[in-house]
């Protein structure tokens, strides 16, 4: 029963003390809420990098990434002697376009691939890969895997001496290859291999050996490329003795 007038007990005081202590209390019962969402925003970052910064600063951008982050190539022309690796999930590496920012390994010293992706959930888009002395892009044992208005050339034109491939995820799922370029491969301009629930849409192939190549994979929607002057069209291939068949 609530006191009455009577009693001597101020119910408009006690309301009031009660209103301040709940206010009071309110932001430590928030704090581990807010120190959670700060936590995890700190995650994530943009690390802008630029030709001027030198090959050196792009490479260590790459290793140093973390999940959430995404790099913007500005643009301009990397000059690289040596191929580009990233191994952290969730991060996306974005150009300024294809013909705008280049990555040109005419000068590479190895016979790798220029840039190896071997994490989940990356977004590669806006840039182009050019000279490589193996393959182009390379993706491997990666889920989610978007690349996107890329270009990947050899500039000198058909040449047995060119990269096998120009896009190339292998072991992988969940690919999406859309709106790139690829030229001059000395075998096939995109090859996706080992992999399953693919989509490769709205691309350009020309001066390849191959236009596509899809291989020993599952659930491939290969639709809206175009493709000039190469040697053959669309391969689709079941081999033996591969992982996936």
């Amino acid at each position: 029963m609530r006191p009455g007038p009577a009693s001597g007990f101020c119910w408009e005081g006690y309301l009031m003390k009660t209103i301040l202590e709940a206010a009071a209390l309110a932001p430590l019962a928030l704090a581990p809420l807010a120190l959670a969402a700060s936590l995890t925003l700190s995650y994530a970052a943009e690390i802008t990098v630029t030709p001027f910064d030198g090959p050196e600063k792009l490479a260590e951008a790459l290793i140093l990434a973390e999940e959430g982050d995404t790099i913007l190539l500005q643009p301009g022309r990397w000059n690289l002697t040596d191929g580009l690796s990233l191994d952290a999930d969730g991060v996306t590496i974005r150009g300024a376009g294809p013909d705008r920012t280049i990555l040109s390994f005419t000068q590479q010293s190895g016979s790798g691939e220029g840039l190896l992706v071997t994490s989940d959930r990356v977004v590669l888009e806006d840039f182009a890969v050019e000279d490589t002395k193996g393959d182009g892009i390379k993706a491997k044992d990666s889920d989610q895997i978007t690349m996107r208005n890329l270009r990947v050339e050899w500039t000198n034109g058909p040449d047995e001496k060119n990269g096998a491939y120009g896009l190339y995820p292998v072991s992988s799922r969940n690919v999406l290859i859309e709106n790139s370029v690829v030229r001059g491969a000395s075998d096939a301009g995109i090859y996706v291999g080992q992999s399953q629930d693919i989509v490769v849409r709205g691309n350009r192939a020309e001066y390849n050996v191959a236009v596509i190549e899809i291989e020993n994979s599952f659930r491939a929607d290969v639709h809206g490329n175009t493709a000039t002057h190469n040697t053959g069209g669309i391969l689709i291939f079941d081999l033996p003795n591969l992982p996936q068949q």
